[in-house]
């Protein structure tokens, strides 16, 4: 299986920073996802079926009495591991996990250990897919995490690009295609969607690759 262009471009994308959570955990701050809002990514990305998910394994890793809360009430604690595949297509990913439990009754403090263990293997394994499953926050720097009005520009520069590259195509006269190109207005275009240099220059050589394509048309006529 090979992804599209669609899902490469979302796995490479960078994570929007309005998903991203903090928690507090042993004295340090953690930034995370959601279970959840990995699903969503993964239904996004790979589609409502386009992708499975099982457990390989789970296993108590511990099973004791506690005291639970400031009022040392009797309870339990429990930890599971788990192992969870994830398949897209038939490329196949890995991931392990924890999760812990701790409750008054025995059979609760399991049931939120085993699904906070699922959870934890699954965004793991989606977690090498790409960047909007978490991978970038294992960067320290974060720098592929991007605040939302950051990811609004990049994709109506992306949506400005395919427009751009739509109309050049339609040019059937090198001469009007070459005026507009260097149209006071155009440069002006590219410059309020701070395009960079090298989408500018691909720009470039998509019109002088249309250009060549006019030229060839008429010479075969």
């Amino acid at each position: 299986m090979s992804f599209n262009d669609d899902q490469k471009a979302n796995l490479s994308a960078p994570l929007n920073r309005a998903n991203v959570k903090e928690r507090k955990q042993g004295g340090r701050q953690f930034s995370y996802i959601e279970g959840w809002q990995v699903v969503a990514e993964a239904n996004r990305i790979f589609g409502y079926d386009g992708w499975q998910r099982e457990t390989i394994f789970a296993t108590v890793v511990a099973d004791y009495e506690r005291e639970i809360g400031e009022n040392k009430l009797p309870g339990f604690g429990v930890t599971y591991v788990c192992k969870v595949r994830v398949t897209v297509g038939d490329v196949v990913r890995e991931g392990c996990g924890s999760g812990h439990g701790i409750d008054r009754d025995r059979g609760l403090a399991h049931e939120s250990a085993i699904k906070e263990a699922e959870t934890d293997a699954m965004k793991r394994a989606l977690m090498t897919f790409g960047n909007p499953f978490g991978l970038a926050l294992y960067d320290k720097e974060q720098s592929n995490v991007v605040d939302p009005a950051e990811l609004e520009a990049s994709a109506k520069r992306k949506s400005f690009l395919e427009f751009y590259k739509a109309s050049i195509d339609e040019y059937t006269d090198k001469t009007r295609l070459l005026t507009f190109w260097n149209s006071d207005a155009q440069k002006t275009a590219r410059r309020n969607y701070d395009l960079s240099p090298a989408e500018v220059e691909m720009l470039k050589a998509h019109v002088m690759a249309r250009v060549a394509r006019i030229e060839g048309i008429a010479h075969e006529a």
